[in-house]
């Protein structure tokens, strides 16, 4: 399995739907040093995000202003009942569930993903103030 691409497309977000997925996919951020992001399939036919920093290594900082925009990003979210209120905000892992739809999920995980990598204009995009 390739690293994902930096930006990475929604298409290409791996679903780590079991655990099994789950592992490969944890697996291989850590064996290319990148980021760990996925959608997983929960039950009811809702969607979670997750992503975590760890397995970049020790070398990867994620700024304070990208930190603050990704909890208010999920703040928002949570505030629209998008997501539910157990959603964990970082500043290593982070965690969104009951997404109501994978294609909504693929999108938020891509634009997290961006954001852990210093870019936080596609998660403005996807979650805008004005929500």
């Amino acid at each position: 399995m390739q690293p994902l691409p930096i930006p990475c497309p929604a298409h290409l977000i791996p679903d780590a739907t079991g655990t099994d997925a789950f592992h490969d996919v944890y697996r291989n951020a850590m064996a290319h040093n990148a980021v760990f992001v996925a959608t997983e399939s929960e039950a009811r036919q809702r969607w979670t995000v997750k992503a975590d920093t760890l397995t970049v290594g020790s070398g990867h900082a994620v700024a304070d202003a990208v930190n603050d925009a990704i909890r208010a990003a999920i703040a928002r979210l949570i505030q629209s009942h998008e997501v539910d209120l157990d959603a964990y905000t970082g500043p290593v892992y982070f965690m969104m569930h009951g997404l109501r739809s994978e294609e909504r999920a693929r999108e938020l995980a891509a634009a997290l993903h961006a954001a852990l990598y210093g870019d936080p204009e596609p998660l403005a995009r996807a979650v805008p103030l004005t929500r």
